[in-house]
């Protein structure tokens, strides 16, 4: 357990750190150009709940749970988008929340990208298949709020997620994090690569997959950050991942399928790189594929992803207790079981809450004592490079 509370108060020093200076002109840049602009108009709706109750509640606090779960029941759906049942435990935190609730939830496009996410709420506005919630990566989550798609909310828990993991204003707030690791199948792959560099062997033809494409993908623009770790780049110069992926196209070694379970099932993408908790429930979930797990060594990469609540949901109620469940001590330790950091993992150490059993499916807390964090500028940034330059050194 100390090893781990270490691990996770170095994870939020150099969050911090990043944090302090681009991220934080970005953020509030942002909130002035748009942002704010939408609060003027959804936060009123949200700010009282009204003599009759109609309004959604600002804060979790001000509100019972007893009246929050009544109020969602009157609703009686959740409408969630882009959840793979095995991403971070999604499959349990998704039934645990409707058996607790008696709630029904619509999961749209599972394998989804952020962008996606994103694209969702404002294509379907006002229909009653919108998502509720989404759960996209800190830039995605930014722009989201820029571009005044989430509605300002305040979870119960939300003093505990640390400052460097949220939006003050409300509007996004992480919820787990990983590293990006690179996941294999041993009954395809004789001899397992270890790092980045390992990659580019001829013996990987063919066979070397991202979770997705990095102009939409959270996870694939994680891998590229990664990678330019890994080859003479750095947070803030992500210009050597994309070209470590260009050279890894040429040499026909990266294919453009997207990791999913089925892929991984079907050995359709014998090397994976994603996140840490995705390659480790493989493990189990495909044991014929008997996967293995690296964490590259040359290359160590974390960050984490963020919950928002649409501004115009369907289902405002349900999607407040949706977030309510997610911060809970349940859970987050569900989050844990799929090994995935919570965002709360400091309180609920402090307060002795973490099984040992949960720990112990962990990798050594030295594996991710390299990693690096980049700030929501340098995150920014990387997308924005590579939406620029991926599509003619690498494609689609």
């Amino acid at each position: 357990m100390e090893d781990y509370e270490a691990q996770e108060q170095e994870f939020w020093r150099k969050l911090e750190e990043g944090e302090m200076s681009r991220s934080q002109m970005l953020k509030r840049s942002v909130a002035a150009a748009a942002g704010l602009t939408v609060l003027g108009s959804t936060g009123a709706a949200f700010a009282s709940r009204g003599s009759a109750g109609a309004a959604p509640p600002l804060k979790g606090k001000s509100i019972s749970v007893k009246e929050l779960v009544a109020e969602a029941k009157k609703e009686g759906h959740l409408n969630t988008i882009a959840l793979p049942p095995d991403w971070a435990n999604y499959g349990e935190i998704m039934s645990s929340f409707q058996k607790k609730y008696g709630l029904s939830i619509t999961n749209d496009n599972p394998d989804g990208s952020s962008a996606q996410e994103n694209q969702a709420i404002t294509s379907l506005k006002g229909d009653a298949r919108a998502p509720d919630v989404v759960d996209v990566g800190p830039s995605f989550a930014v722009a989201g709020a820029a571009a005044g798609l989430y509605g300002k909310y305040f979870p119960t828990q939300f003093s505990t997620i640390p400052r460097a993991m949220k939006d003050t204003r409300g509007l996004w707030y992480g919820d787990y994090w990983g590293a990006i690791s690179i996941g294999y199948n041993q009954s395809l792959i004789s001899n397992p690569p270890a790092t980045w560099k390992d990659l580019l062997k001829p013996e990987y033809k063919g066979k070397v997959a991202l979770n997705g494409s990095p102009l939409a993908s959270n996870s694939a623009v994680s891998g590229v950050i990664a990678a330019s770790l890994a080859n003479g780049g750095s947070l803030a110069d992500v210009g050597p991942g994309i070209d470590f992926f260009a050279t890894l196209k040429k040499s026909g070694n990266f294919i453009p399928v997207q990791t999913t379970g089925a892929t991984v099932a079907s050995g359709q993408t014998p090397i994976s790189i994603d996140w840490d908790y995705n390659n480790l429930a493989y493990v189990s979930e495909f044991p014929a594929a008997r996967w293995k797990v690296n964490i590259p060594s040359d290359g160590v990469y974390g960050g984490y992803y963020a919950q928002a609540i649409n501004s115009s949901a369907p289902h405002p109620w349900s999607a407040r207790l949706w977030e309510e469940f997610i911060y809970s001590d349940q859970g987050q330790l569900l989050y844990l079981k799929g090994f995935a950091h919570p965002a709360r993992f400091n309180d609920l150490a402090s307060r002795k809450k973490i099984p040992s059993s949960l720990l112990s499916a962990l990798p050594s807390p030295a594996l991710y004592a390299k990693a690096k964090f980049a700030s929501l500028g340098q995150q920014s940034a990387a997308k924005a490079k590579i939406a620029t330059d991926w599509p003619a050194k690498v494609g689609a």
